[in-house]
């Protein structure tokens, strides 16, 4: 089982893989960085000033002796009130929709760069073509 595992490893594709899973992680980092603190903002004020983090519906009540603020979603989660983040979930589908677009060129400009045009060469003629050839040639050179 052993020699099945370490020949299941050493296969190129598996650790093409890996390092696609740990390079996807960072990007993925890169893009929530890129929604939550560029393009949110923008949206926001584009809007009128909204944190779209802090857009939720409240469906449960306020836990005993809660001092925080009722319009603060993380602050509220925290506390365990039962609530729909309808804003956190904007935020992940413009995620997921950057993450995508940008995935999706990445693959196109692989994909032509892979595909370039091959340059087919003449077959290589049979010797007794060539050879015939040659006999006509001398014969057109004689007569």
């Amino acid at each position: 089982m052993f020699k099945d595992f370490k020949a299941f490893i050493n296969r190129g594709n598996v650790l093409d893989l890996a390092v696609a899973v740990i390079i996807g992680a960072a990007f993925g980092k890169i893009v929530s960085s890129l929604t939550d603190d560029i393009i949110m903002p923008v949206i926001g004020k584009i809007f009128g000033n909204v944190d779209f983090s802090n857009h939720f519906v409240r469906l449960g009540p306020l836990p005993a002796g809660y001092a925080g603020s009722v319009d603060n979603y993380a602050e509220l989660k925290k506390a365990g009130v039962s609530l729909l983040g309808y804003g956190s979930f904007i935020t992940a589908a413009v995620n997921f929709l950057i993450l995508a677009f940008v995935i999706f060129l990445l693959v196109r400009a692989a994909t032509r760069v892979m595909e370039q045009p091959k340059v087919e060469e003449p077959a290589a003629e049979p010797t007794d073509v060539l050879l015939l050839r040659e006999i006509r040639d001398e014969l057109r050179k004689r007569g």
